[in-house]
């Protein structure tokens, strides 16, 4: 699978009812979950003090990733993201493939 770096903004539309924010937030905890059980969500942070996500992702394409991992979150119509694919550095210390 490739890797991709996904940065998410999350904006709630005015006038959303508290009820369907908190039922999409819980929503989307739980699809983050099977995603990182299936191994397309490998690490997630937020930076501090702001409101956004970054994430390492994986899938077997772009498109994939958009439709078939990030179009499968329950707070995706509320999402702005920037994805960038990522190809392994001669100098990563990280795992050999």
């Amino acid at each position: 699978m490739q890797e991709f770096l996904v940065r998410i903004t999350t904006t709630v539309p005015d006038g959303t009812a508290p009820a369907e924010v908190d039922r999409r937030r819980a929503a989307e905890a739980v699809r983050a979950r099977e995603l990182a059980a299936t191994g397309h969500l490998g690490r997630l942070w937020r930076p501090v003090g702001e409101l956004r996500s970054i994430g390492l992702w994986r899938a077997d394409t772009e498109a994939a990733l958009r439709s078939d991992v990030l179009g499968t979150l329950p707070l995706h119509d509320w999402m702005t993201v920037e994805i960038t694919v990522l190809e392994p550095h001669p100098n990563d210390p990280g795992p050999k493939a």
